[in-house]
């Protein structure tokens, strides 16, 4: 049997504790195996403007989750062509691991520009996604799939934009990162 491999994509730019309970909410509520993370160097929607340097990130990301043996870091976006296309990283990751059955975790806000991704019809054929909604977010008029499916999860109203605003105003984030993370942060004196 295939083991259960959910991508959970992002800038994490920093990841935060957000992150981590919605992977683990999602991986014992489907069923998974495993979550990997795979931060992105560049996500072709969204601006960059304060996005740290890649091989930071990806640290940061495997500080966090190195204390889950369920919780693996893939940097494989890192070597694909930029900006980076999850139907590319898809490809590769399911040639290089025949063994694993990969699904998607997805915030609602990116379910409601999925049309927008590049081979999206595709990736929903040929993958589950699996939608995390966001508060106050209304998932009514988002893609239609067979293979998309809503999954009850907390909703966190914590974002990786607030974190660095409040890093920036010199605020106690404590609460929102792992030890490990803010430790590296601001030995680093990231987001200054």
């Amino acid at each position: 049997m295939k083991e259960k491999v959910a991508l959970f994509c992002g800038s994490f730019n920093p990841i935060h504790l957000g992150h981590l309970i919605l992977a683990s909410y999602v991986m014992e509520d489907q069923g998974l195996d495993k979550v990997c993370f795979v931060p992105s160097p560049q996500n072709p929607l969204k601006k960059q403007d304060d996005l740290l340097e890649d091989q930071t990130r990806l640290n940061l990301v495997r500080l966090a989750t190195e204390d889950n043996p369920r919780f693996e870091v893939s940097d494989e976006e890192f070597s694909l062509p930029k900006p980076s296309y999850t139907a590319n990283t898809l490809r590769v990751l399911s040639k290089q691991h025949p063994e694993k059955d990969f699904f998607l975790i997805m915030g609602g806000d990116n379910l409601a520009v999925f049309d927008k991704w590049k081979e999206y019809q595709w990736i929903a054929d040929n993958f589950p996604i699996l939608v995390y909604p966001r508060p106050n977010q209304d998932l009514n008029s988002a893609i239609k799939h067979n293979n998309i499916k809503v999954v009850n999860a907390p909703l966190l109203d914590v974002s990786a934009t607030l974190i660095r605003k409040m890093l920036r105003e010199g605020r106690d984030v404590r609460y929102l990162l792992c030890e490990k993370v803010l430790h590296e942060i601001e030995r680093l004196g990231l987001y200054k």
